[in-house]
């Protein structure tokens, strides 16, 4: 190989690489390993979602943090990318991984993770896109994955996330006897986590402490 070939496929190499290391953040445990737990970002980035991955982090997981965005089309590949990518991390443990979604990626989570329960403990879905939800039943019939999620009742962000849509899957999921819980916060609208577009401490702490108790209970 001319050393001009090798030069441009050592530059290759390490631009992919980079881009790789770019499209997810680690956060280790302050005990150095723990379980691991997939943060899937929203549509705006992970800047929004690093705060709250710190605090899973700070729980005692090895926190992941990924960009969403490329998952569109994947039927769900990208978000089981993901989960054997952050297994791979230094700090993780072997096992089921729980996964926290916010917005387009709690789209992702809720819809793809809750049937994954060979690979996924928990789940945990804040002011999911649900516009692709189109047959809720039929979505309910397939959880299987301890599911918590969260919704904002005056949540009208691009009408992606509309709390009548959120109840109509609560409701599928109650008469399919699904193990699945929602929560709604009266006044809140989209993006109420630390860190977010619109935070509201009270919503964003009582979902946070649900949460805690749900990864709690499958993953310790």
């Amino acid at each position: 190989m001319k050393p001009t070939l090798l030069a441009l496929v050592s530059t290759i190499t390490a631009l992919l690489l980079a881009h790789t290391a770019a499209a997810q953040e680690e956060f280790p445990p302050p005990s150095g390993k723990g379980r691991v737990v997939v943060v899937a970002a929203g549509a705006s980035g992970k800047p929004a979602y690093r705060e709250v991955s710190r605090r899973i982090a700070a729980l005692g997981y090895d926190a992941v943090l990924f960009e969403s965005n490329g998952w569109a089309n994947t039927q769900g590949k990208g978000l089981r990318d993901a989960i054997a990518a952050a297994l791979r991390m230094p700090h993780a443990l072997p096992g089921k991984v729980g996964l926290v979604g916010f917005s387009l990626g709690g789209g992702y989570v809720l819809g793809y993770g809750t049937a994954w329960s060979d690979e996924v403990a928990v789940v945990a879905a804040w002011y999911p896109a649900t516009t692709g939800f189109t047959d809720p039943a039929a979505w309910a019939a397939k959880v299987r994955v301890p599911t918590v999620m969260f919704a904002g009742e005056n949540d009208t962000y691009n009408r992606c996330c509309l709390i009548d849509k959120a109840r109509a899957i609560g409701k599928a999921a109650q008469a399919a006897g699904a193990p699945f819980e929602l929560t709604t916060y009266p006044n809140a609208p989209h993006g109420f986590v630390l860190g977010g577009e619109s935070y509201k401490p009270q919503p964003y702490a009582d979902a946070f402490a649900r949460t805690q108790a749900a990864l709690r209970k499958a993953l310790d």
